[in-house]
């Protein structure tokens, strides 16, 4: 019997909660709902609210299929609250809003990771943060990452800006700011801008281009999670990968202390003990009483 369970007065149907996700850990469904529902629920919903998500569904755990997909799934609930979104190919597009408990775990039940874009659905690509996503090419892993974020760190600060991090909950490292609502082609250009000083001033480890021939042993600065169309994982997201790992805050003393591929990956079972520690470390991001302006001279380029 499928079991149906009431949050905030929702219906949800659950299913399958026996079964194992991660082979690796042994983690199964009902325990990664558990995981949203009492661990990083009420800190993960603030980074959901009024975005829409996209999903990357792997219902059979991460060694079956992936699908990314920003449509409301088939079945969608008529209570899961949904937001018109700009999509060149679809006019009548409408992206899912996670905006409660109730819809949190009916998502979870998919199985998903949840990714969101930098703007809200109240003003689709005005962006009010910047994303940096620190993807090392082998041998570099994240312990090179954390070096370059160092330095961006230094770099957003001579620009009045706050940089806070997360891991990506796969190699990397993901810088965030908030910011004032800037048009979100501002921003990327701002964001290549950064990219590009990074690779001059650390040219035996930081790359502002993608290919791959020049990825070995590099920190590449995607600065193009900005664009309106794209998406980055939400913190606290749970990612189809071989083990339960989290797109995680972690503090800067975390960051320069790094010193091996493994000391920055933190996975379901290790968030309850860092969030009575730390608390929401991205707290910042969702108070836009922190948002900053950029540079004039990235606003008029």
């Amino acid at each position: 019997m499928t079991p149906i369970t009431e949050v905030e007065g929702r219906r949800v149907t659950l299913s399958n909660l026996d079964k194992v996700l991660y082979p690796a850990t042994g983690t199964t469904k009902g325990e990664v709902l558990h995981y949203y529902a009492a661990t990083v629920g009420s800190v993960i919903l603030p980074h959901l609210a009024d975005r829409p998500v996209s999903f990357l569904r792997y219902p059979d755990g991460p060694g079956g299929q992936l699908f990314f997909t920003k449509n409301p799934p088939p079945g969608t609930p008529a209570w899961v609250e949904t937001a018109p979104v700009p999509r060149s190919e679809d006019q009548g597009a409408r992206q899912v809003v996670v905006g409660g408990l109730a819809s949190l775990i009916w998502a979870a039940n998919l199985v998903v990771e949840f990714h969101t874009p930098q703007w809200r659905t109240d003003a689709p690509g005005v962006a009010d943060r910047m994303v940096l996503d620190l993807d090392p090419g082998s041998p570099a892993t994240v312990v090179e990452c954390c070096a370059v974020a160092l330095w961006l760190r230094e770099r957003l600060a001579d620009d009045g800006l706050t940089a806070y991090g997360k891991t990506s909950g796969s190699k990397g490292l993901h810088l965030l700011v908030p910011l004032e609502p800037t048009p979100s082609g501002v921003v990327s250009a701002y964001a290549k801008r950064l990219a590009l000083e990074a690779e001059e001033a650390l040219p035996a480890l930081a790359l502002h281009r993608m290919k791959r021939s020049l990825r070995p042993g590099m920190v590449f600065v995607d600065f193009s999670q900005n664009s309106a169309s794209k998406t980055t994982a939400t913190p606290y997201t749970l990612r189809a990968r071989p083990e339960p790992t989290v797109s995680a805050p972690v503090t800067w003393d975390e960051i320069a202390d790094c010193r091996e591929a493994g000391a920055l990956v933190f996975r379901a079972g290790d968030m309850a003990a860092r969030l009575d520690r730390h608390g929401d470390l991205l707290t910042p991001l969702n108070d836009p009483e922190q948002g900053r302006p950029l540079p004039r001279a990235a606003e008029s380029s």
